[in-house]
């Protein structure tokens, strides 16, 4: 992480440069126009602050600056003498908490966090779907979500994936019906259940030559909406090496943000039990292009959804073997 440190006081700049030679990723801010010019003109540069200073005078100056707790930098609030380390901002998401335990350790204080999920023990959602590599479709459903937990002590959750641990208040059922949190990349109607999408599957996809990136827009879309899987599940693409300049493809995968992994035409011919195609053999000397590539990516056996073709396109799907776990609540490295 990115950390700015900011102080006003001559203490508070004996104890910020003693934190910094502790923090070889921390930055000592200048701050000839004050402080609230100070973290205006870095708000955006730094994953997180450190403020030493009054907590008054930082919630003054970064009251204006504030968007939203998917992409506003940490804030955390510290005495002069050290004692306490406030986490104030972004405690969760954005690793406040964790910096607030990481600078009270360093200075020998006491981290200070008011987020009821860490005073309860609680899982913190947002931080646990992360871990897991899971996206929630409803931000407004996680929220009260989150409340229910802390709310009640325990939700009952779901889940297509394989689960090996569970945080303190989530529990396993057997049936979506009975569920708080459904975890699955099957779309289907989940009744009030707050849904999470695992990232687990692989498409491949082979395409000729100067193939528009709308055509592999609506063949993935036409896929996914057959099989009844929502798209928020794929983790990457997959192709051949061929196709690495494929100008189409390539914009498909940056429109969603989705990584591309190519492999030889050797590679994907020691893959088994997939469809042989005579095309790809006679074009690329591959065995196929879609089925191998997905396998490969997904490093399974888990033929999804076979090969599909269109026109210019085609497309398989592979899911990779994941499990849902405990999530290490131990502080983070900042």
């Amino acid at each position: 992480m990115k950390i700015g440190i900011l102080a006003i006081t001559d203490g508070g700049r004996k104890l910020a440069a003693d934190l910094a030679t502790k923090m070889p990723e921390a930055l000592l801010l200048p701050q000839e126009g004050g402080v609230a010019q100070a973290l205006a003109q870095h708000w955006r540069k730094m994953d997180g602050f450190v403020c030493i200073m009054a907590t008054g005078i930082v919630v003054r100056a970064i009251a204006p600056l504030l968007q939203d707790k998917k992409s506003d930098p940490c804030v955390v609030v510290v005495d002069e003498k050290g004692r306490h380390a406030v986490s104030l901002l972004s405690g969760h998401l954005g690793g406040g908490n964790d910096l607030a335990r990481q600078v009270a350790a360093m200075l020998g204080g006491e981290a200070v966090i008011t987020t009821a999920s860490d005073i309860l023990g609680l899982a913190a959602l947002d931080l646990w779907a992360r871990a897991q590599n899971l996206l929630c479709e409803s931000k407004e459903g996680l929220t009260q979500a989150s409340a229910k937990l802390v709310n009640t002590g325990q939700l009952k959750i779901f889940s297509e994936v394989a689960i090996a641990s569970l945080p303190k208040g989530l529990v396993a059922v057997d049936r979506p019906e009975l569920a708080d949190i459904v975890v699955s990349s099957c779309i289907a109607n989940y009744g009030i259940a707050v849904v999470f999408r695992p990232r687990n599957l692989v498409v491949g996809v082979g395409c000729n030559r100067g193939v528009p990136v709308e055509e592999i827009r609506q063949a993935c879309e036409e896929l996914f909406a057959e099989q009844g899987l929502s798209q928020l599940s794929i983790r990457n693409l997959a192709s051949i090496n061929l196709k690495q300049d494929e100008v189409g493809l390539l914009a498909f995968a940056h429109e969603h943000g989705w990584h591309l992994e190519f492999f030889s035409k050797e590679e994907l011919n020691k893959v088994e039990n997939v469809t042989v195609s005579e095309a790809a053999l006679r074009n690329v000397g591959a065995i196929g292009v879609a089925e191998p590539a997905a396998l490969l990516s997904a490093q399974s056996n888990d033929l999804l959804v076979g090969k599909r073709k269109w026109h210019n396109v085609t497309m398989a799907v592979a899911r990779v073997n994941c499990t849902l776990s405990e999530q290490d609540r131990a502080p983070q490295d900042i």
